[in-house]
């Protein structure tokens, strides 16, 4: 559906700047961004390389694991149905750090490797939809939460925001940070107030 309205979108404004006489200014603007579309991507590389990079010395260190275990009662209280040494509760553990550092590329894999190890505790429990076709299959509970949980997460770092920022030559693209703590705090509780309402209807 997307790709339709995208595509709709572009042609509305092919035809007006042709009907206009503004073809010239679209075509001009068309290669700028794409030029400032590949000077982003090379800057979020790099701050992307430099993150990665302190994640993993992060995980080394033990500081990884010292986190995830510093927030299993707070999984416990959103997740009160999943075992305590089940392999869904460290990828989760693993997604909600990377996600408050603002590693959002770092979090994606284990956020990938949660989903699955939810589907195979649902495979345990002998749930009926996750043993017949895979096309009819439903999120769980556990699943809906942390999905949810995942999109709101706190981010104390906002990382893409201030590479952004700096990108487009913003005088304190730290500026942010701020704000960014405040309105992920609010949205983070609102999930976890939501995701309990749910969970008891």
């Amino acid at each position: 559906m997307l790709n339709y309205i995208w595509a709709i979108m572009i042609l509305i404004g092919i035809l007006y700047a042709a009907f206009t006489g503004n073809i010239t200014s679209v075509t001009e603007a068309a290669l700028d961004s794409a030029g400032e579309a590949v000077s982003l991507c090379i800057t979020m590389a790099g701050i992307m390389a430099l993150w990665m990079g302190l994640m993993e010395v992060a995980g080394k260190a033990g500081l990884i694991a010292k986190l995830s275990s510093g927030i299993q009662p707070f999984l416990s209280f959103l997740f009160p149905k999943i075992p305590k040494r089940h392999a869904a509760r460290e990828y989760i553990a693993t997604n909600f750090i990377a996600n408050i550092l603002g590693l959002g590329w770092a979090c994606t894999p284990a956020g990938l490797k949660a989903m699955e190890a939810l589907a195979g505790l649902e495979k345990e429990r002998g749930n009926p939809e996750y043993v017949k076709d895979v096309g009819k299959r439903s999120a769980s509970s556990e699943m809906c939460t942390f999905l949810v949980m995942n999109i709101s997460s706190l981010q104390l770092i906002p990382v893409n925001m201030i590479a952004y920022r700096s990108q487009y030559g913003s005088v304190n693209p730290t500026a942010i940070i701020g704000p960014a703590i405040v309105a992920t705090l609010i949205s983070t509780v609102a999930a976890i107030l939501f995701c309990k309402v749910a969970a008891k209807k």
